[in-house]
Protein backbone atom coordinates (compact mmCIF):
# COMPACT_ATOMS: atom_id res chain seq x y z
CA UNK A 1 0.00 0.00 0.00
CA UNK A 2 1.73 3.11 -1.43
CA UNK A 3 1.22 6.29 1.47
CA UNK A 4 2.49 9.74 2.03
CA UNK A 5 2.84 11.02 5.77
CA UNK A 6 3.83 14.24 6.32
CA UNK A 7 4.43 15.58 9.75
CA UNK A 8 5.91 18.87 11.60
CA UNK A 9 3.22 21.13 11.25
CA UNK A 10 2.05 23.51 13.85
CA UNK A 11 1.50 26.77 15.56
CA UNK A 12 4.37 29.23 15.35
CA UNK A 13 4.33 32.93 15.84
CA UNK A 14 5.59 35.35 12.72
CA UNK A 15 9.63 35.03 11.85
CA UNK A 16 10.10 31.44 13.69
CA UNK A 17 10.73 28.11 11.60
CA UNK A 18 9.39 24.68 11.08
CA UNK A 19 10.69 21.51 9.84
CA UNK A 20 7.82 19.17 7.57
CA UNK A 21 8.65 15.65 7.06
CA UNK A 22 7.39 13.58 4.41
CA UNK A 23 7.42 9.73 4.60
CA UNK A 24 6.86 7.53 1.81
CA UNK A 25 5.90 3.86 1.94
CA UNK A 26 4.63 0.89 -0.49
CA UNK A 27 7.32 2.25 -3.29
CA UNK A 28 10.84 3.05 -4.69
CA UNK A 29 10.98 6.78 -3.38
CA UNK A 30 14.19 7.42 -5.04
CA UNK A 31 12.86 7.07 -8.41
CA UNK A 32 10.26 10.33 -7.81
CA UNK A 33 10.74 13.37 -7.79
CA UNK A 34 9.22 15.21 -4.60
CA UNK A 35 6.84 18.73 -4.57
CA UNK A 36 5.37 20.25 -1.93
CA UNK A 37 1.92 22.41 -2.50
CA UNK A 38 0.50 24.13 0.01
CA UNK A 39 -3.35 25.21 0.74
CA UNK A 40 -5.03 28.30 2.39
CA UNK A 41 -8.35 28.49 3.45
CA UNK A 42 -10.50 29.42 0.57
CA UNK A 43 -7.28 29.49 -1.70
CA UNK A 44 -6.40 27.20 -4.70
CA UNK A 45 -3.73 25.00 -4.04
CA UNK A 46 -0.26 26.83 -4.82
CA UNK A 47 3.41 24.75 -5.85
CA UNK A 48 5.36 26.05 -2.73
CA UNK A 49 9.26 23.67 -3.93
CA UNK A 50 9.83 20.91 -5.91
CA UNK A 51 13.47 18.59 -5.99
CA UNK A 52 14.67 16.27 -8.60
CA UNK A 53 14.91 12.50 -7.77
CA UNK A 54 18.68 12.45 -7.57
CA UNK A 55 18.72 15.86 -4.95
CA UNK A 56 20.58 17.75 -7.64
CA UNK A 57 18.21 20.07 -8.94
CA UNK A 58 15.18 21.78 -6.89
CA UNK A 59 12.81 24.50 -7.98
CA UNK A 60 11.03 27.19 -5.55
CA UNK A 61 8.06 29.16 -5.51
CA UNK A 62 8.66 33.13 -5.89
CA UNK A 63 6.99 33.95 -2.35
CA UNK A 64 8.97 30.81 -0.45
CA UNK A 65 12.66 31.89 -2.44
CA UNK A 66 15.16 32.43 0.18
CA UNK A 67 13.03 31.10 3.26
CA UNK A 68 12.26 27.23 2.18
CA UNK A 69 14.70 25.13 1.48
CA UNK A 70 13.56 21.64 0.40
CA UNK A 71 15.71 18.42 0.69
CA UNK A 72 15.02 14.48 0.25
CA UNK A 73 16.97 11.67 1.71
CA UNK A 74 16.42 8.83 -0.29
CA UNK A 75 18.12 6.05 2.15
CA UNK A 76 15.05 7.07 4.80
CA UNK A 77 12.53 7.25 1.92
CA UNK A 78 11.98 10.61 3.62
CA UNK A 79 11.39 14.45 2.11
CA UNK A 80 11.89 17.23 4.13
CA UNK A 81 10.76 21.03 3.72
CA UNK A 82 12.68 23.26 6.54
CA UNK A 83 10.22 26.43 6.86
CA UNK A 84 12.26 29.55 8.17
CA UNK A 85 10.95 33.02 8.71
CA UNK A 86 7.48 32.66 8.65
CA UNK A 87 4.61 34.69 7.79
CA UNK A 88 1.05 34.63 8.33
CA UNK A 89 0.62 34.08 5.16
CA UNK A 90 2.22 30.96 5.19
CA UNK A 91 -0.58 29.98 6.94
CA UNK A 92 -2.09 26.85 5.29
CA UNK A 93 -2.02 22.77 4.91
CA UNK A 94 1.09 21.65 3.18
CA UNK A 95 0.66 18.50 1.42
CA UNK A 96 4.21 16.79 -0.42
CA UNK A 97 3.19 15.14 -3.47
CA UNK A 98 5.61 12.54 -5.58
CA UNK A 99 5.70 12.30 -9.76
CA UNK A 100 7.57 11.44 -12.45
CA UNK A 101 8.96 15.14 -13.48
CA UNK A 102 10.32 17.96 -10.96
CA UNK A 103 7.56 20.45 -12.28
CA UNK A 104 5.43 23.73 -10.20
CA UNK A 105 2.70 22.08 -11.72
CA UNK A 106 0.16 19.99 -9.93
CA UNK A 107 -0.83 17.76 -12.25
CA UNK A 108 2.76 16.53 -12.78
CA UNK A 109 2.43 14.34 -9.63
CA UNK A 110 0.27 11.22 -8.67
CA UNK A 111 1.16 10.64 -5.00
CA UNK A 112 -0.31 12.84 -2.46
CA UNK A 113 0.10 12.88 1.18
CA UNK A 114 -3.25 13.92 3.36
CA UNK A 115 -1.03 17.55 4.44
CA UNK A 116 -0.20 19.15 7.31
CA UNK A 117 -1.50 22.06 8.64
CA UNK A 118 1.04 25.15 9.42
CA UNK A 119 -0.57 28.62 10.86
CA UNK A 120 1.82 31.45 11.58
CA UNK A 121 0.36 33.69 14.23
CA UNK A 122 0.70 37.40 13.78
Amino acid sequence: QVQLVESGGGLVQTGGSLRLSCAASGLTFSTFAMAWFRQAPGKEREFVAAIRRSADYTIYADSVQGRFSISRDNAKNTGYLQLNGLKPEDTAIYYCALGLVTSAVSRAYVRWGQGTQVTVSS
